[in-house]
């Protein structure tokens, strides 16, 4: 099996995230501790958020309240088989990628598990890069994160170039403020989502401005006087649920 040292030679990467540019989670469940915590490590160093489960009720338990992207699941568990568990996983989240641990020679249990819906699966002994690698495509193929392979967002007529800071509507280019910009890119990571004021408040000031929450309506209006002045709006108020950014009909 790869040992750490081997993948420990550069930094952490990102370039698969949620579109709000938050991290992918994985959940890795192995009673194994040993591989567990070196699979978590690998997967750390992808720049993702994980968490382990040494058996099955856990991992239900766990899944729950972590709402993971993907899930590494040993089929070979010491309370429910990988297959309860998957049922119990699919029944609360039935999209959700699972890439099952098998014995080298445990045929049948590769068959039964993605029979039972299992989106992949590596056999024991296995390298970390080849774990990696498969959740990576399993995320990819789920389409729950966005794979950065441009500094360029783009939602109708409007662009938004994240290494430049340059911002156009049409042909117009748009001058903006380092707060307005950051707003801006939050919504244009999120087309046709809602977000409320706390999540805005949250991803652009990265903290609670408690009673103040009306910034977030001050600079959405900033942003109004700029993106949608004299042209078909962009930017929409949802009534007691927040803002949100689509393409002008």
């Amino acid at each position: 099996m790869t040992s750490m040292n081997a993948m420990a030679s550069g930094p952490a990467k990102a370039d698969l995230r949620h579109a709000d540019g938050s991290a992918v989670r994985v959940l890795v469940v192995d009673d194994e501790e040993t591989l567990a915590e070196l699979m978590s490590m690998a997967l750390r160093m992808e720049g993702w958020e994980i968490r382990s489960a040494g058996n099955g009720t856990e991992a239900v338990r766990t899944a729950r309240d972590f709402r993971p992207d993907a899930v590494v699941l040993d089929v070979m568990l010491p309370d429910l088989s990988g297959l309860e568990v998957l049922a119990r996983l699919r029944a609360e989240a039935p999209h959700l990628p699972v890439l099952f641990l098998t014995a080298r020679d445990a045929v049948e249990d590769r068959i039964a598990g993605l029979t039972a819906g299992g989106d992949d699966y590596v056999t024991k002994p296995f390298s970390l890069e080849e774990v990696v690698l498969r959740l990576r495509a399993l995320l990819r193929r789920s389409h729950v994160v966005a794979a950065r392979e441009g500094s360029l967002l783009v939602v109708g007529e409007l662009t938004l170039d994240e290494d430049s800071r340059e911002v156009h509507r049409g042909s117009g280019p748009i001058s903006l403020t380092a707060t307005e910009f950051e707003l801006l890119r939050f919504l244009m990571r999120n087309p046709k989502r809602v977000l409320s004021k706390a999540q805005i408040l949250d991803r652009v000031w990265s903290y609670d401005f408690g009673g103040q929450a009306n910034i977030v309506e001050l600079y959405i209006s900033y942003l109004r006087k700029k993106i949608d002045a004299g042209r078909e709006p962009m930017i929409h108020t949802m009534r007691g649920a927040g803002y949100v950014l689509k393409p002008a009909t």
